[in-house]
């Protein structure tokens, strides 16, 4: 019984794997015991109003959902594709539960809608810097990268305005 797993691959190649897999599974005639390699990806909806732009991103960057049957030739075969690095579940992959997979599936069809986080920080607003070597400052958000999740925040070092660079996780709002 065909059943769906989780492969590990190097995040950013998920697409050339899937290829790569098919085409070997063919080479290999193992037709039979795989079904589908997928990589999840769904529609982002940026924003909240209902004009938003909305963009295709995968679901879970660095991972492939591949659906056949638990045999030692099959993980075999998965495993010696360039760039996988293990099944999730280790030595004895665990498969996804069918509930597991209808909501991964039901994102993929848009029927979940995925909301990119919004921050609330605001240029010009005050931050209290909570972690790392510059803990216990205060200081004014200069820039906002939304998407790596930094801020680029002015705080006063000997007396001069100085720019860092931290994380989101970092701060919190004053």
């Amino acid at each position: 019984m065909k059943r769906w797993y989780i492969v590990q691959v190097f995040t950013g190649y998920e697409d050339l794997v899937r290829i790569d897999l098919e085409k070997r599974i063919v080479e290999e005639d193992m037709q039979e015991l795989f079904g589908e390699v997928i990589v999840p990806t769904g529609s982002i909806v940026n924003g909240f109003s209902a004009d938003a732009a909305t963009q295709k991103e995968k679901i879970f960057p660095g991972y492939v959902l591949v659906n056949m049957e638990d045999s030692s030739e099959g993980r075999r075969v998965v495993l010696s594709v360039p760039r996988v690095s293990r099944f999730l579940g280790g030595a004895s992959p665990m498969p996804l539960k069918d509930d597991e997979f209808a909501r991964i599936s039901s994102q993929m069809k848009g029927e979940i809608s995925l909301a990119r986080e919004q921050s609330s920080f605001v240029i010009g607003n005050e931050v209290h810097v909570n972690q790392g070597p510059f803990a216990g400052f205060l200081g004014i958000i200069e820039q906002i990268d939304e998407e790596h999740e930094r801020l680029t925040v002015m705080v006063s070092i000997f007396g001069r305005l100085t720019p860092i660079e931290i994380g989101f996780d970092q701060v919190d709002r004053s």
